[in-house]
């Protein structure tokens, strides 16, 4: 499981290599899962169910299966056609339920518009919500009682532990309020000790908030929404968002939310895109399945 180590040329900004951390990381899963596996006389296992033909779903579920190879992990697919009904997606679920070789489920979003993604979800069992969206899940969240904790945001926290920055007694804005990212990433930083503000579209005068902010968590959906005058002198940025964009020559090129390149000289640290967050988005959806199985003994 090596790694590239990540460069951006012209930028001296300290980079938080979410892909060095998820190596580091996923080798110690490796070890819980074998731990598991003397214990119980099988792998952990993982159901991820893929309905319809996006292209990027795809590539994510690719990268999951992966994952679990990597970290030790039984991986199961379950492929469905675009035109799946609400009533058949429902009923995989529930085999997928009632199955004891299987730990977490992962219903890969979006589904195609024709179902109801927020209610499927309900469909899943919390004792195998490895992605920590189901409601009883996220309120065990909410209360300190959490079976799982919501990959991205659990991700951002452990690669700011792996870099020793301490969130305690700092003001933190997290930019989003989706149940995904920005609700629970507040929570964790909350209960991280730091002062969080949550800023979102409705937000007057966005700019203000940033630059009082010693960390920003940047999940705003918008490509390159973000960059110089943004933000405070010496100041940390996490950057969730990846988008796809069209160069003026025809290629492409992944980007995230914020132009990371003009903060040279004036944040301290920031995560790139890619090989930022999101390694650490499927290393943690895998250490949720091993706490998972490790309950079902």
């Amino acid at each position: 499981m090596d790694y590239i180590p990540v460069t951006i040329k012209g930028c001296s900004v300290q980079i938080l290599e979410g892909k060095a951390v998820s190596v580091a990381r996923r080798a110690k899963i490796a070890a819980l899962s074998a731990e598991f596996k003397v214990k119980a006389g099988r792998p952990p296992g993982l159901a991820v169910i893929l309905v319809g033909d996006d292209p990027a779903s795809h590539v994510y579920v690719a990268n999951k299966i992966k994952a679990c190879h990597e970290t030790g992990i039984r991986s199961t697919e379950q492929k469905l056609p675009t035109g799946t009904t609400a009533q058949h997606l429902r009923e995989v679920i529930e085999e997928l339920n009632a199955d004891p070789l299987v730990d977490g489920i992962l219903l890969q979003l979006p589904l195609p518009k024709h179902l109801k993604g927020d209610e499927a979800i309900t469909w899943i069992s919390p004792g195998k919500d490895a992605d920590c969206l189901t409601p009883q899940n996220l309120g065990r969240l909410w209360s300190g009682r959490a079976l799982t904790t919501p990959c991205t945001p659990w991700g951002v926290m452990v690669i700011l532990e792996h870099y020793n920055i301490d969130v305690a007694g700092k003001n933190a804005v997290v930019i989003g309020r989706s149940n995904i990212v920005g609700k629970p990433m507040a929570h964790l930083l909350s209960q991280a000790n730091a002062t969080v503000t949550v800023c979102h579209s409705k937000t007057k005068d966005l700019r203000e908030h940033t630059l009082r902010a010693d960390i920003v968590v940047v999940a705003a959906g918008q490509p390159e929404f973000l960059g110089k005058g943004d933000f405070k002198k010496d100041g940390v940025v996490v950057d969730v968002g990846i988008h796809r964009k069209t160069l003026p020559n025809g290629k492409s090129k992944l980007c995230g939310d914020v132009r990371l390149k003009e903060l040279e000289g004036i944040i301290r640290a920031g995560t790139p895109v890619p090989g930022g967050v999101g390694p650490m988005t499927i290393t943690m959806l895998m250490e949720n399945t091993v706490k998972l199985a490790n309950g079902h003994l």
